[in-house]
């Protein structure tokens, strides 16, 4: 995490209430066009008639292409009211959603005229993209669960799309305070519009440990109990089940769960449980403030070691993505050479287990080739790696910061950030040591210090997580802030109908 001492003060005064926002009267709605998508297409070429959806519209799809069919289908059909049968094959007022071996990766073709309209990718990965974009050409009344009058015209023309980066992720903080897994779930299908394809969980800190591990089951029978949030709120972990269940929920909308567990600092909850993981045997006490830097596991003592082989092979086991993430921030308490131990340890058994290491710019010194390093902390020393890296700078990226001094909720240690802070940075410029083909993609980190239910996580994450996800998936070319607040502000109807607790940003020209 990253928080300073200075920031618990000012905390504290803050008030933790959050109002629902909404998109006033403002101008009027941007025309739909095939360019007027979040995130911004690679190519978009407007054609000159629309296709109209009718009550006799079908969508023909074979093989993995159903399931992907199938979801957009009953996207479509509460506010429609047609019946949008997914079939085999059709010629006319047909959507045709296929797979071509042309494309590969997550990159996709739409193309739309009056009679037809024909998604195809290399991977059903690609067709979910596709699919994503296809949702925003109709108009935003589509997002109710009610009948509407419609019409339901998708604008002509072609796009051909695929990601700047591989990686384009999100982050949710279960530890400080807990989320549900239906509120998870509920995230997961709001990041999943704007083609996130990563949630990184965050699942233990000092304040709570959040996952179940089989062969340490104090850590959530005592760092799971009730009153382990912050200021003593909630309570609550995640059982192995229920984080399959997650696991699941989000590969059908081709999210990879990527779980986290902090070490070797932020453990007291871990060491409240087992005093055995401290230094001199002694249990600590509970904590349930925000200071962080205090806690750490013991370098010199081989259960450290035992413990996080078996955390990360029972985490290895029920994730099927390709990264496990293992912390490694403010080990403020750790002697530099004992960090150094302890990653040269702990980092190769993440390979073991057959996962990629990720970790946060920290385990640059540790000089592990094959970890990924998270950047985050803009007022560090410039960052120097020879491996790949995730960018989440925290003045531009963390989703916790508050968008001025009067927003509610959120904190203000690495300044307030509003929607074009957001968007107006490039990831492959801003480390000047780092190439940019060592840059894997971008993350937009949300600590959950101060956010104890799903309204109060939606208000800080939306619209600037929006903003991430373009600079993630958008050429640099398409970068344009006049364009971006255009697009976004014809989007805000679609969060009102779907219940999104939103921020209506004074900088975004709301519809």
């Amino acid at each position: 995490m990253r928080v300073t001492h200075l920031a618990v003060a000012a905390f504290l005064a803050l008030p933790l209430a959050v109002t629902t926002a909404s998109a006033g009267p403002g101008p009027a709605p941007l025309p739909l066009s095939i360019s007027s998508v979040l995130p911004a297409p690679a190519e978009a070429i407007p054609g000159r008639e629309g296709f109209d959806l009718t009550p006799d519209t079908v969508i023909t799809a074979g093989g993995p292409a159903v399931a992907i069919a199938e979801q957009l289908a009953a996207a479509w059909r509460p506010a429609t009211g047609f019946p949008l049968p997914v079939v085999e094959d059709a010629t006319n007022n047909a959507i045709k959603i296929s797979l071509d071996g042309r494309l590969d990766g997550e990159a996709y073709r739409l193309g739309v005229d009056r009679d037809r309209v024909e998604l195809t990718a290399g991977t059903p990965a690609g067709l979910f993209n596709g699919v994503q974009t296809l949702r925003q050409l109709v108009p935003a009344e589509i997002e109710s669960r009610k009948i509407q009058k419609g019409p339901w015209t998708i604008p002509g023309g072609r796009i051909n799309d695929r990601p700047r980066f591989a990686y384009r992720g999100a982050m949710l903080d279960l530890a400080r305070h807990f989320h549900t897994p239906d509120e998870v779930k509920r995230y997961i299908d709001q990041i999943s519009r704007f083609k996130i394809n990563f949630l990184h969980l965050h699942l233990s800190d000092d304040q709570g440990w959040r996952i179940q591990i089989d062969s340490w089951p104090r850590l959530t029978s005592i760092g799971g109990a009730p009153g382990t949030g912050v200021r003593g709120t909630g309570g609550g972990f995640l059982t192995k089940a229920e984080y399959r269940e997650i696991v699941e929920f989000a590969a059908q909308r081709y999210v990879t769960i990527v779980p986290e567990i902090d070490m070797p600092g932020h453990v007291n909850a871990a060491q409240v449980a087992y005093p055995e993981l401290t230094c001199d045997a002694v249990a600590p006490r509970p904590r349930i403030d925000i200071r962080v830097g205090y806690s750490s596991l013991c370098a010199g003592k081989e259960i450290t070691y035992r413990f996080a082989e078996d955390v990360i092979r029972e985490l290895a086991a029920m994730t099927p993505g390709p990264f496990l993430h293992i912390g490694g921030d403010e080990a403020h308490s750790t002697p530099h050479a004992d960090y150094l131990t302890f990653q040269e340890r702990v980092l190769p058994m993440v390979g073991k287990y057959g996962k990629t290491a990720i970790g946060w710019q920290e385990i640059a010194a540790a000089k592990q080739p094959n970890a990924i390093v998270q950047y985050w902390n803009h007022q560090a020393p410039p960052l120097e790696t020879t491996g790949r890296v995730i960018m989440s700078p925290a003045d531009r990226a963390y989703l916790d910061m508050q968008y001025d001094l009067l927003t509610p909720g959120g904190l203000h240690w690495a300044g307030t950030t509003e929607v074009r802070d957001s968007y107006s940075w490039d990831p492959d410029q801003l480390l000047s040591r780092v190439p940019k083909e060592l840059v894997f993609g971008v993350e937009a980190p949300l600590w959950s210090e101060t956010l104890t239910d799903l309204a109060e996580i939606e208000f800080l994450a939306f619209p600037r997580l929006v903003a991430i996800a373009e600079l993630g998936w958008s050429p640099r070319s398409t970068h344009d802030w006049n364009s971006f607040k255009a697009r976004l502000g014809a989007y805000g109807p679609r969060w009102t109908r779907q219940g999104v607790h939103f921020y209506s940003s004074p900088q975004i020209p709301w519809s």
